[in-house]
């Protein structure tokens, strides 16, 4: 029985691109201008069984790898790919939404909440205009002094400049020019790739090898440890102590159970049972996060040997 890749309860980027695979195909379910959502649902499901039944597939209204072939030539998101949009669906950004000093960061915007504060979010705006000169000019517009002016200032000016923008409750919110303007910049393809990039080498490369040495080797072990460098900044010293006083026979699902705790407890008080929740549902491939069921089976991400 053929391995099966995405299915209802995905959400995100490859969703978004199954369906739009879909309806290239000519096959789609419910209002067609509210197929290609990003939501992987009943549509979706429905859409997919009309294609394999006229392909002469199983029907199951999921992606396989025959049904993945009949919808792209393109090969199967890689590991990377499919961690990014599990944890780029927790974090709950795109690529485009701007978020304000709600947590002390200043500004947090992009696919896995790059902020002012690790410097990730000045990086990836820099080097879109290096690539492509002339982009913030054409996308912030009148905004680009501001910008400019700001980048100039110390870190903590940064922050303090982005907080005096922020409002609301628990200042999330940020004008709406602001906005709008680094919403269009997350449509902007160079930016999109950018963001990609260091999400990759920043976030990715750093979170294998910490996988190697905490002795995870599958792909849920290795969505953990993304997970953690992304909301974490990375696995504290405990938690390798942690990790290496296991005895060698110690089922991966239980050192990656243990891992989660140890990092929800060395977290920000503030954030303990969020980051507990999120991880252990990582940890046992699912569970619920923020009232919201995910079986990561669904995203392409079980109990295998990562490649």
């Amino acid at each position: 029985m053929s391995r099966i890749w995405f299915a209802k309860g995905l959400r995100g980027m490859t969703a978004k691109r199954i369906q739009s695979d879909l309806l290239r195909a000519g096959f789609s379910a419910g209002p067609l201008d509210k197929f290609v959502d990003g939501d992987f649902g009943g549509h979706t499901e429905t859409a997919l069984k009309a294609l394999q039944a006229r392909r002469g597939l199983p029907v199951n209204g999921a992606v396989d790898v025959e049904t993945w072939q009949q919808l792209t030539t393109d090969p199967l998101p890689t590991l990377f790919e499919r961690c990014l949009g599990m944890t780029a669906q927790f974090e709950g950004h795109g690529f485009g939404l701007l978020q304000g000093n709600f947590d002390g960061a200043g500004l947090t915007w992009g696919i896995i909440g790059y902020t002012l504060k690790s410097r990730g979010l000045q990086a990836i705006l820099a080097e879109a205009e290096a690539s492509v000169p002339g982009t913030l000019s054409r996308v912030l517009g009148p905004l680009l002094p501001t910008w400019q002016r700001v980048m100039h200032l110390p870190l903590a000016d940064q922050i303090a400049w982005a907080d005096s923008i922020s409002s609301g409750p628990s200042k999330t919110r940020v004008p709406p020019e602001w906005k709008d303007a680094f919403a269009r910049l997350g449509d902007e393809p160079i930016v999109k790739r950018l963001q990609m990039q260091r999400a990759y080498d920043k976030y990715f490369v750093p979170c294998a090898r910490s996988a190697w040495t905490l002795g995870l080797r599958s792909e849920l072990g290795i969505e953990l440890a993304f997970d953690v460098h992304v909301q974490n900044g990375s696995f504290k010293p405990h938690a390798f102590a942690l990790a290496a006083a296991l005895p060698a026979n110690t089922p991966e699902i239980e050192r990656r159970r243990r891992l989660a705790h140890a990092v929800a407890d060395s977290a920000n008080p503030r954030w303990v049972e969020d980051v507990r929740e999120r991880k252990l549902a990582l940890a046992n491939g699912q569970g619920s996060v923020h009232g919201r069921h995910y079986n990561l089976a669904s995203w392409g991400l079980i109990e295998v040997a990562a490649a």
